[in-house]
């Protein structure tokens, strides 16, 4: 009669872990390498790009006060905003000229500039793109016109005192401008003024703050 065959004892499996050979942890960490992290998970670069725009703060003194005009739209990321008038080039516009044409049609004024401000600088990101905005300022009269001729830029536009300024214009940006404008009218001093820094986007309820 045969013999039967010896059994060889059975092997011990190897233990697997998340991170050892046969796991699924390492078929991850097998196949990480730079293409696939640009693939997951990596963040994205924007790609960058300036704008620029230009605007004016139109005075008026009524019984010796010093007012100013803005005005009002809705946005739906922000609700309501109140803003000083300003907005984008034409081709071949200067600076000047396209704050006058802004400024005229926005508020329904005739204007003219009586000095230069400050610029206003800050970050926004749209379609993808990182926008790095300079919005130049100056400081204006009214020769004519009447508010109610103003475009549909705003839904109202309004005289204020300066003083109500602070708790009205919606950017902060805009009310340390108008603060250092009237420190101008009632000082005397240099119509020039340290460009103010708006931030990043983040803030920017300027969100962006405004892109206009």
């Amino acid at each position: 009669m045969a013999r039967p065959l010896a059994r060889r004892p059975d092997r011990p499996r190897r233990p697997t872990s998340p991170g050892g050979p046969g796991a699924l942890g390492s078929l991850g960490s097998d196949r990480v390498g730079p293409a696939f992290a640009r693939r997951h998970g990596a963040v994205a670069r924007l790609r960058g790009a300036t704008a620029t725009s230009a605007g004016g703060i139109v005075v008026r003194h009524d019984e010796g006060r010093p007012q100013l005009v803005i005005g009002s739209r809705r946005r739906e990321r922000d609700g309501r905003t109140w803003t000083l008038p300003k907005g984008t080039p034409k081709r071949g516009e200067s600076t000047e000229e396209t704050a006058l044409r802004e400024v005229g049609e926005e508020t329904g004024l005739e204007v003219r500039i009586t000095g230069p401000l400050a610029s206003i600088e800050y970050w926004f990101v749209q379609s993808g793109t990182r926008i790095h905005k300079t919005v130049h300022y100056f400081m204006m009269e009214p020769t004519g016109g009447d508010l109610e001729g103003h475009d549909r830029e705003f839904d109202q536009v309004r005289w204020i005192d300066f003083a109500e300024a602070a708790t009205t214009l919606t950017f902060e940006t805009e009310r340390a401008l108008v603060a250092q404008a009237h420190d101008v009218l009632v000082g005397g001093g240099p119509a020039v003024l340290a460009t103010a820094d708006h931030g990043s986007a983040a803030d920017i309820g300027l969100a962006a703050e405004s892109v206009s």
